[in-house]
């Protein structure tokens, strides 16, 4: 089935009671039980949802896999897999990476004895170098939040695999439809639903989606035990924004084009990063692992901090907001913002500077949101 044609009619049937075409919101918190042992598959919410159950089959449609278990944040669905770590394992993760994952693992999951690392990805040799004993899971994100890193998923995989470690891969920016982790091996995908996967800005989910019988009933137990599910109405919801999901992100896509080469002119910026220019250090590998190259797009304004604000406070189309997307377009200042909790040292260290904007670029116009940046650059004058 064409991935177009999957993001309307994949793991989703017509109800059976009454033939409705689109899943309802089974708005319920338990289910009548016609005797002792005996339910209709559903018994409790928490446990089980039909609404939740549809979507789950459909996320795991559309990446190609047989399980999907969603979650009430995204970073639910990530404390999920960390979760299934005992005290004295190891995760080595990507360094460029979300700053509420690095805040988990480094200020929360470090406390129970989880232990993590950080290292970068590009050099395939370091990642080697860095596994250790007690490494259980190898943590991807490609491209990286909010630097635009890629990396080589299919080779990081194959040193993981040589010593028996699964990866995952955080597929938020790519989705499905420009990138499929579980072609070039890996064990696991998570997403952040709240962001392309919905993509109206309307929503706060996660899901993990895998291959694995063993890991898929691990991780139900977890969802089930810790409790963090989505509500049936947010089910609904990502069922619905995953319909427009193939040409949503086609816009996205030619609209970050337009945004990147806009930016690559001005004077005021000293740096663009986005998978589909030549000019990024890895756009053969971003061509040769994806079929596309997403709607986010980075930069560094000359003038730092100053500009930056600047820059912010003068946007009329482009949203100052956190998260990425939606429909509309918005502005993230990461050092500020969303990777606050990462060290500055760190963050410096990372190319996460003072100067940095991220950009979500939406679906609007793109002559719009081009005249929107210019305005804004002026004003940095």
């Amino acid at each position: 089935m064409n991935f177009n044609t999957a993001c309307i009619h994949a793991g989703v049937e017509p109800e059976p009671v009454t033939g409705a075409i689109m899943t309802p919101i089974f708005q319920t918190s338990t289910y009548v039980q016609p005797e002792l042992g005996v339910h209709k598959g559903y018994e409790y919410t928490r446990t089980n949802n039909p609404t939740r159950a549809v979507l789950q089959n459909a996320l795991a449609a559309l990446e190609g896999a047989r399980f999907g278990l969603c979650f009430a944040t995204g970073m639910a669905a990530t404390d999920a897999l960390v979760s299934s770590l005992k005290a004295g394992d190891h995760m080595l993760c990507c360094d460029d990476v979300y700053g509420g994952t690095y805040r988990l693992l480094k200020n929360v999951r470090a406390q129970h004895g989880i232990q993590s690392c950080f290292v970068d990805f590009s050099d395939l040799a370091l990642v080697e170098k860095s596994i250790r004993p007690e490494t259980r899971w190898i943590w991807i994100e490609s491209p990286t939040n909010p630097t635009l890193k890629v990396i080589d998923i299919r080779a990081v995989v194959e040193i993981g695999h040589k010593r028996g470690i699964r990866v995952a891969v955080d597929n938020t920016f790519m989705t499905p439809y420009f990138q499929r982790p579980f072609e070039l091996g890996a064990d696991l995908v998570m997403h952040s639903c709240t962001k392309y996967l919905n993509g109206h800005s309307d929503v706060v989910m996660g899901c993990l989606i895998t291959n694995h019988e063993d890991l898929y009933e691990q991780l139900k137990f977890i969802q089930n035990a810790a409790g963090g599910v989505p509500s049936p109405f947010d089910c609904f919801l990502v069922l619905r924004g995953l319909k427009t999901l193939a040409v949503r992100m086609q816009r996205h896509q030619e609209n970050a084009f337009d945004v990147a080469n806009f930016l690559i002119a001005r004077k005021e910026v000293r740096r663009v990063s986005y998978p589909g220019l030549r000019s990024h250090p890895q756009y053969e590998l971003a061509k040769r692992q994806a079929s596309g190259f997403g709607g986010m797009v980075s930069f560094e304004l000359a003038g730092g901090l100053e500009a930056a604000r600047a820059f912010a406070g003068a946007l009329k189309v482009f949203a100052l907001a956190e998260s990425l997307g939606g429909v509309e377009s918005l502005c993230d200042h990461p050092a500020i913002m969303t990777h606050a909790s990462v060290p500055r040292e760190l963050r410096e260290k990372l190319g996460i500077t003072d100067g940095l904007i991220r950009l979500s670029v939406g679906i609007e116009s793109a002559d719009d949101l081009t005249a929107d940046l210019a305005q804004a650059l002026d004003s940095i004058r």
